[in-house]
């Protein structure tokens, strides 16, 4: 962005990464139109450590188009039953259908990262996950679906300054996981997983792709410019739509029905 859009501490001002926001969704919703009339499949999940603003980017990608296309999933931790089975198996559950693009907030990743640092999953599990993992993407895509993933980076002192404003905040302490404030304590050793993560699974069939998230406008422009660019796409044309008239037939004065029912009071 050209520095006059700037507030003058190195942030993007408000109305120009709305304005700049509002295109790139407009191109989402052609991206979308495309992805229906093709039948394409697609699934991009993110990663990154607690507070590196995944919510708020998956949340700028979804504003403005149809939860039926782009569907959102963000796992809870595994039941007894999931527990139980193959690894894999809950996130294979929803893969997307022809026309849909699924977003995973946190992935089949966790075996990498937070199983790993917090030691929910044994050294065999953790190992045979980094083992078998490219093997499993490549399946993925060669069955079709388009893979995207992103991880997104934070610096140590942002992190620190969001999940002090977590604590503080009424209006985000909601945002505040048992799993944060140890995630603080073991920073290194999320670093340490990360590495050993990319190493074993940044592969050409499903590449990772590093964001940077201490401005969380900007990460948020960046990567839905790059995301319309891992999915070739074209507008579609769409025929001319005239709005019907309201038909005149049964015709009744339908708001004197509603008298006397329970109104919501117009405090506003």
């Amino acid at each position: 962005m050209a520095d006059e859009q700037d507030d003058g501490n190195g942030r993007l001002k408000r109305k120009e990464y709305e304005k700049e926001l509002r295109r790139l969704q407009a191109e989402l919703c052609h991206l979308q139109a495309w992805v229906k009339h093709k039948g394409l499949r697609v699934i991009i999940l993110f990663e990154g450590r607690d507070g590196a603003g995944k919510g708020g980017t998956i949340r700028a990608i979804t504003e403005r188009v149809s939860p039926r296309v782009f569907r959102v999933h963000a796992l809870p931790a595994p039941t007894e039953r999931e527990r139980s089975q193959m690894y894999l198996q809950r996130y294979v559950a929803h893969f997307p259908a022809g026309g849909e693009i699924v977003i995973l907030d946190r992935s089949w990743y966790n075996r990498a990262g937070v199983e790993r640092v917090m030691g929910f999953c044994t050294e065999e599990q953790y190992e045979t996950f980094l083992e078998n993992c490219p093997a499993f993407e490549k399946y993925v895509t060669d069955g079709g679906i388009q893979l995207v993933k992103y991880w997104l980076e934070v610096s140590n002192k942002e992190q620190e300054r969001r999940f002090a404003a977590r604590i503080e905040d009424p209006l985000r302490q909601w945002k505040l996981s048992v799993m944060d404030l140890p995630s603080r304590e073991k920073w290194y050793e999320y670093s340490l997983a990360r590495d050993a993560m990319l190493k074993a699974t940044d592969t050409k069939h499903a590449p990772w792709y590093i964001l940077r998230s201490d401005d969380k406008k900007r990460a948020r422009l960046n990567c839905i410019a790059h995301l319309l660019e891992q999915v070739p796409y074209k507008k579609l044309k769409r025929g001319k739509i005239d709005l019907p008239k309201r038909s005149k037939k049964h015709e009744y004065d339908d708001e004197a029905t509603l008298k006397g029912r329970r109104f919501i009071p117009e405090k506003y």
